[in-house]
């Protein structure tokens, strides 16, 4: 793909996302087009269909996920960085919410294409316990069942960016502890 091909399929992918959290399944391909900055020929050329699109963007933030979850495995503060890609993993789940919805409806498999990212999770899960930034005793199981519930929880009460951080912030405390609080 040519070096103005790229950069016109990431705008169109930033603008789709944005326009889709806006407007939901009811997103306009001429809006997107107009936010990119792009004509809808440009959208069409890539993406036929607005479900090709959708996956498109699950399969772009997936990867986009994966490349944090590797460069935070790097980061010299190994439990400053399994925090942040949680809270990332939760901020994203309301639009992935969305597109896996609209893909599912039209009878595609969201997951297809992209790359899975528990083995990412788990290598800053162990990293971070290694480093005495979260308790010993949570495993992947527990690991993966918070999250879960954090997401649906920002999904199904549509969190603010304030109430996710304030909610995460008690959630991450739990994790952080050795023991269980104790106290009036």
């Amino acid at each position: 793909m040519r070096a103005d091909a790229r950069r016109n399929r990431a705008r169109v992918l930033e603008a789709a996302e944005v326009v889709l959290a806006r407007d939901g399944l009811d997103a306009s391909m001429r809006e997107i087009a107009a936010l990119a900055g792009v004509g809808v020929g440009t959208i069409y050329r890539q993406f036929p269909t607005k479900e090709a699109l959708y996956a498109a963007i699950v399969t772009d933030r997936q990867e986009r996920l994966a490349e944090m979850a590797e460069e935070l495995a790097g980061a010299a503060d190994a439990g400053a960085a399994f925090f942040e890609f949680f809270d990332r993993i939760v901020a994203y789940s309301t639009v992935k919410k969305i597109l896996v919805d609209a893909l599912t409806s039209a009878g595609i498999d969201a997951k297809a294409g992209a790359p899975d990212i528990k083995g990412a999770i788990s290598a800053l899960l162990e990293r971070a316990q290694r480093a005495g930034a979260v308790r010993p005793d949570v495993g992947m199981a527990e690991l993966l069942a918070l999250l879960s519930a954090a997401c649906l929880a920002a999904q199904h009460h549509d969190w603010s960016d304030d109430l996710r951080a304030r909610a995460l912030a008690v959630l991450f405390d739990g994790l952080r502890r050795a023991t269980p609080a104790t106290g009036a």
